[in-house]
């Protein structure tokens, strides 16, 4: 950092003297790098105190089980030959492989342009990372589609369940092979320069991809090669659940995953008195209509999976049950408000109706925060971030100076930042960088994330570094209006601003 501030003093020469005395005395934040961020570390959105909660709740897929990637070229593979076998698409897309580092979770699509974008918190698409086909969309060809602006409509951008009427976001972490194949098909077209209906191609991708999901391939690959190649981290579920156990806690399990899976995969993982663990076993609950749907019963499933008729009156421990509703739930089990803790990894379809409608606590599992914390940790990241935030300072005084020399450094440093931007962004993804953070803003998916999950971590494994009595207190960062007290604010809000002695006369 010292070549840093010598950099900026030499700049400053070229200014008045006025100038330099407001742009040289600058406090240079110190990088931000503490090398020991963990990621088993479980991160707060809320307060959340474990002594409170009781009765622990868990999905299954991406849960209760981690799946490696190689299980995302196998979707993609299987949905581009039904792509091709069964809608009649041509043979020349087979050529295209799979592109493990391509897409990233939380991304939006807008059907109707067939573009595949980054949206942040305040529905504007984050420059330069606007892809049609595999190739990206100039910046200004992006503000000609879109009238002139970066702003995504509400009306036009996902709704609830992130299914808008023209874009949807992908937030579930099964949906990335998804994306990468609908950007394939459109780059095929594209380059082969064949006319095409983007609505058509949109829909056939998803239903190929369903088909997969559908016709039991996922499920029949985990099945056949549990331990070597598919499933991770079974033994660290294995000592969550007996640590809940023997803390007294209870435990339940609600899964969109039929019993025959979830049964071979805890099996693998746990063994095979797996359901000793748990008070309450349903499947195949079509989440999130489980959540909102008061009419679709329980059924119980017997030891082979067969269904029975008898009328539900009471959720044993031990039976397992199919479908079903949370008002019933709730009503043969009496576990309500923050006494339960239900963990998963779809920000809508597991967590956003159980924190909006019912109160429960919620924990969202999210794999991606792994690697992206290793890379926060690292000197090169930090050292972007520092300089990038001490540019932002001195831009922000600098803007006053209205003279040729002030001007000319001015724009300098904006040049700058942008470079250190596109720096820090390659660091997770070249296309489309991390799945937190925009140029300056939350991205959509981490608004989404802070607002549905009280707590977040990259595995459930992370459970094990806390007892059952520890309290998640969340960070208290000022509002852009209160006194900074942390020095990543430092830049912009402690110092001076032009004009403001005089301007505090007004009333």
């Amino acid at each position: 950092m010292g070549l840093r501030v010598q950099r900026v003093r030499t700049k400053t020469k070229k200014i008045n003297s006025k100038s330099a005395i407001s742009v040289v005395f600058v406090y240079l934040i110190p990088p931000g790098a503490c090398g020991i961020l963990n990621p088993s570390t479980i991160y707060a959105n809320n307060e959340v105190s474990l002594a409170e909660v009781d009765i622990y709740g868990f999905d299954y897929d991406y849960t209760l089980a981690l799946y490696s990637n190689a299980l995302h070229s196998m979707i993609y593979n299987a949905a581009r030959g039904f792509l091709v076998d069964h809608f009649k698409y041509p043979q020349g897309i087979r050529k295209y492989e799979y592109i493990p580092n391509f897409a990233a979770r939380g991304l939006h699509y807008d059907i109707q342009k067939g573009l595949l974008m980054k949206i942040d918190a305040f529905h504007y698409i984050q420059p330069g990372t606007v892809y049609r086909g595999l190739s990206p969309v100039p910046d200004e060809e992006v503000l000609e589609l879109y009238g002139g602006t970066f702003h995504i409509p509400l009306e036009q951008d996902s709704g609830f369940y992130g299914k808008g009427p023209r874009v949807k976001q992908f937030m579930d972490i099964f949906s990335i092979p998804e994306m990468t194949l609908m950007a394939v098909a459109n780059d095929f077209f594209i380059t082969n320069n064949i006319d095409y209906d983007p609505v058509h191609l949109y829909k056939d991708v998803t239903e190929a991809v369903g088909m997969v999901h559908l016709k039991g391939y996922m499920y029949k690959w985990i099945m056949q090669d549990l331990g070597k190649k598919y499933i991770l981290r079974g033994e660290e579920t294995d000592a969550v659940l007996h640590k809940l156990v023997d803390q007294g806690k209870k435990l339940f399990l609600i899964t969109n995953s039929p019993f025959a899976f979830v049964d071979k995969g805890m099996t693998h993982m746990v063994g095979k008195n797996w359901r000793e663990f748990f008070d309450v076993v349903i499947v195949q609950a079509d989440k999130p209509h489980f959540f909102t749907d008061c009419v679709k019963p329980f059924r119980r499933l017997d030891c082979d999976g067969a269904l029975r008729w008898d009328k539900i009156k009471s959720l044993e421990k031990g039976q397992i049950y199919k479908q079903g509703n949370l008002f019933d739930f709730l009503k043969l089990t009496g576990w309500r408000g923050t006494k339960v803790l239900y963990f998963g990894d779809h920000l809508y379809s597991d967590l956003a109706d159980l924190t909006l409608r019912h109160g429960w606590r919620t924990a969202a599992i999210v794999p991606e925060l792994e690697q992206e914390t290793k890379i926060v940790s690292t000197s090169r990241y930090s050292t972007s971030l520092t300089w990038m935030q001490a540019l932002t300072g001195l831009l922000e005084q600098l803007q006053t100076h209205q003279d040729p020399a002030s001007k000319e450094v001015f724009q300098e440093w904006k040049k700058e930042r942008e470079e250190l931007r596109i720096i820090a962004k390659n660091l997770f993804n070249p296309q489309f960088g991390s799945i937190f953070r925009t140029c300056h803003n939350p991205t959509y998916f981490s608004r989404r994330l802070c607002r549905f999950s009280d707590l977040y971590m990259a595995s459930l494994s992370c459970l094990l570094n806390y007892d059952s009595n520890f309290t998640f207190y969340p960070r208290r960062t000022p509002l852009q209006h209160e006194a900074p007290l942390w020095m990543d604010q430092l830049c912009t809000g402690c110092r001076k601003t032009p004009h403001l002695e005089e301007m505090s006369t007004i009333r």
